[in-house]
């Protein structure tokens, strides 16, 4: 159901044929709950002028400024005049101004030059000294910033403020909407002021139960829609923002709350332990103990499994922690309870090595399919497990069997990428999903494997990058939630350096030679590399998060990048690597390949692998123990400890450099500063947060492409997330359905609509 009648309305009701058809070409936005609801980015402050080293650069921005000088010319090649305008973030002081930490000597004021085309309007009125609100898209021009042909609006004739005294005028903030090249931000205020005075806003449903608005003492709905599109002081848009806030993450919460009360309702098939059974013959053959965080979180699992709720669990472990033993111990139980497992992992490179290690881990507990006879759900129990591998790339024949032998039940568990989820493939009985490193499987991937059983299947997602309690909360709230965080007996530290060539280039050859030191004491080496040649942008896999263009600032464009095929060519000439096989290991191999460049780092017959980030994830090669990371401020945080997991990993001491020409200072310094001083994976993503853009949290893998959320930011609001989470909790624990609130569960379909409904569908 809709959330009321009133927001449902067509916007051609409330503010005319034109306007409504604008709003729709430009917005998207076709009701009056959709434009209510749009709500201003942010309130510039009438007396302040945008500081003008801080506007990005290719965005539609509006901001104020004041206008230093104005000059007209005639245009050359055609008819006509240019205006040239000079606009200044400054009020005629000068002196040294600091932005963000940064010190602009010399940069002080900031100014902009705007040009408009026969533009008699802005010859006539923007004069010297007059401040007027600029909306257009800030482009480069031979080195200085400039804007071409942008609206503006003078403020000392501002439509909105007609008839007010010139005190109360000041106060007034200037609500700023995300606006388009074609529509204006107080175009957009024009229209919801027209909107405003049209709709009844005492009609409209509160989401938000009485007892909750009372204890939080919000404004009442209508009063807070009036404020926050159209504020008489900076106190009203923040007591109306707060109120929206503070419904989005109930809203929000409410909707994971009532999706795990279906979950918990709904009837899987249990798997309990059994006494003599794979699980405890493969405890037996266990060549260590287990952590007492493993053994904590394998009982949790077991328990779970045992239930004939499904299971529905993330599993978080820092880079090493040992989540694989606990997944296929997990594994074991349902195959001794006569169900198969299905792992899904997000590369062929990473599938085939979960195959190697689990089929090792197994030992004797590995039946070999070639041994064994054909019979039905010989993969169960008696002489060991199949384990039995999926992936795009394989041999026919080969691919056929393995089709066969899971929808046979020959195979016990079943190991692939996303080849799993295509329509040939069924099981025999698919008892639990294992899915590795989540962040990189949309929503309905995991979904169709859901499908593939006969009663909903276990879940267990597991990842390596620890996820904040509040990202946790709002992204996977519908898990239950596993930490591992001690590392297992011979893991070794890995000790992490920023070797910074801008102020030491005699580093780089220092780099080489201390590879072959390490290469001579019979160790291995890997060098990653942002992009595979000189002709690409880097080999980013979706959901991984690339530097933002604030990060970068100008210095993509201006160096060449480190790739795969140009330092191949170059160690292959370097003195200190002489006679040292090299490989180069890239996504745009072919399959063969790239598992033949695997096998031979493998078995130490590569001594020095050079890659992408394809390594970034579960490749296990305990002889490697440095990694040189080029070019590794073009990474984010989280994708650089994943990689730095890498070595260490068969007790011996890890070492991990990330080499930058970066001079020192540089924001994506901090990235590597960062990740230098700590292994702690959470403190890391918690650091890695606070550097990256909001949308980048939810990511376009994890929501229905733009980040869901319009007024809560994850990090910023923890407090509020979670007293929303545990009202949302009282409230779905006493309504499970929302019959008793039913504006709640209204505004759970706005704000969830079908695109975005995905978003929770993390099952």
């Amino acid at each position: 159901m809709g959330m009321s009648a009133e927001l449902d309305l067509g916007l051609e009701r409330r503010i005319g044929k034109r306007s409504a058809a604008v709003i729709e070409k430009h917005l998207g936005i076709t009701t009056v709950g959709g434009l209510l609801n749009y709500f201003p980015r942010r309130y510039l402050d009438r007396g302040e002028l945008t500081p003008i080293s801080e506007v990005p650069l290719d965005e539609d921005v509006t901001l104020i400024a004041r206008v230093v000088s104005s000059s007209t010319r005639s245009m050359r090649a055609r008819r006509g005049t240019i205006t040239d305008v000079v606009i200044s973030d400054d009020d005629g002081q000068t002196g040294l101004r600091v932005v963000g930490g940064r010190d602009y000597r010399g940069k002080v004021p900031g100014t902009l030059k705007v040009s408009f085309f026969n533009g008699y309007r802005a010859k006539a009125e923007l004069l010297q000294g007059r401040r007027a609100l600029f909306s257009g898209k800030v482009t480069r021009f031979g080195g200085s910033l400039g804007l071409t042909n942008p609206d503006f609006l003078l403020l000392d004739e501002d439509p909105f403020t007609k008839g007010r005294d010139p005190e109360q005028l000041a106060a007034m903030p200037i609500p700023v909407y995300p606006a388009t090249a074609k529509l204006t931000s107080w175009s957009i205020q024009k229209v919801i002021a027209t909107l405003l005075e049209t709709v009844d806003l005492g009609t409209l449903p509160d989401p938000v139960p009485a007892a909750v608005s009372v204890r939080e003492k919000f404004l009442p709905m209508a009063e807070a829609y009036r404020l926050i599109h159209a504020p008489e002081t900076p106190k009203d848009w923040q007591r109306a923002r707060d109120r929206f806030r503070f419904q989005e993450a109930l809203v929000l919460q409410s909707a994971l709350a009532r999706r795990r009360a279906q979950l918990a309702a709904e009837e899987a098939t249990a798997r309990r332990s059994v006494p003599d059974g794979l699980l405890s013959a493969f405890d037996r053959q266990l060549p260590f103990t287990l952590t007492a965080g493993q053994s904590a979180v394998g009982k949790t699992l077991s328990e779970e499994l045992g239930q004939d709720a499904p299971m529905n669990r993330l599993l978080q472990g820092d880079v090493g922690s040992g989540k694989t033993i606990v997944a296929l111990r997990a594994m074991l139980q349902v195959i001794d309870a006569g169900g198969q497992a299905a792992l899904l992992a997000p590369t062929e490179v990473l599938a085939a090595q979960h195959y190697e290690s689990i089929r090792r881990t197994l030992g004797s507990l590995s039946r070999d399919p070639m041994l064994s006879g054909d019979g039905l759900l010989a993969g169960l129990g008696g002489n060991g497990v199949q384990v039995t591998m999926l992936t795009g790339s394989m041999p026919t024949a080969a691919r056929k069997r393995a089709l066969l032998d899971a929808a046979s039940g020959t195979a016990g568990i079943v190991i692939g990428t996303h080849a799993l989820l295509s329509e040939n493939v069924s099981f025999h009985d698919l008892g639990l999903i294992v899915v590795d490193e989540q962040h990189r499987f949309g929503v309905e991937q995991r979904d169709v494997l859901r499908s593939k059983a006969s009663k909903p299947p276990h879940l267990l997602v597991m990842t390596a990058t620890p996820i904040p309690r509040t990202v946790a909360m709002t992204v996977f709230g519908d898990l239950e939630t596993s930490v591992l965080d001690e590392l297992p007996a011979g893991r070794a530290p890995i000790s992490t350096h920023v070797v910074g060539l801008f102020e030491n280039p005699g580093w780089a050859g220092r780099i080489w030679s201390r590879s072959r030191e390490e290469i001579d004491a019979g160790h291995q080496v890997y060098v990653v590399c942002p992009r595979i040649g000189t002709d690409d942008d880097g080999d980013f896999s979706p959901g991984e998060a690339e530097p933002s263009p604030a990060d970068l600032e100008g210095d993509g464009a201006a160096r060449e990048l480190a790739s795969v095929t140009t330092i191949v060519e170059h160690l292959q000439q370097e003195p200190s690597l002489a006679g040292i096989p090299v490989a180069p290991l890239h996504g745009r191999q072919e399959p063969a390949a790239k598992t033949a460049a695997m096998a031979d780092f493998t078995a130490n017959r590569i001594k020095l692998l050079v890659s992408t980030t394809v390594i970034e994830v579960g490749v296990d090669v305990h002889n490697a123990t440095l990694m040189v990371i080029l070019d590794a401020d073009r990474f984010g945080i989280s994708q650089l400890h994943q990689l730095r997991g890498r070595v260490g990993r068969g007790g011996l001491p890890g070492t991990c450099l990330l080499v930058t020409t970066l001079e020192p200072g540089h924001p994506s310094r901090r990235r590597l500063d960062a990740v230098a001083s700590t292994t702690d994976g959470f403190q890391l993503s918690q650091e890695d947060l606070k550097l990256r853009r909001e949308g980048d949290i939810l990511g376009a893998s994890q929501s229905g492409g733009r980040s869901t959320l319009r007024l809560l930011r994850v990090l910023e609001h923890e407090d509020i997330i979670a007293r929303a989470r545990q009202d949302a909790q009282d409230i779905v624990g006493h309504d499970p359905s929302l019959e008793r609130h039913p504006w709640l569960a209204g505004a759970i379909d706005e704000y969830l609509n079908p695109e975005k409904e995905a978003f929770l569908e993390r099952g």
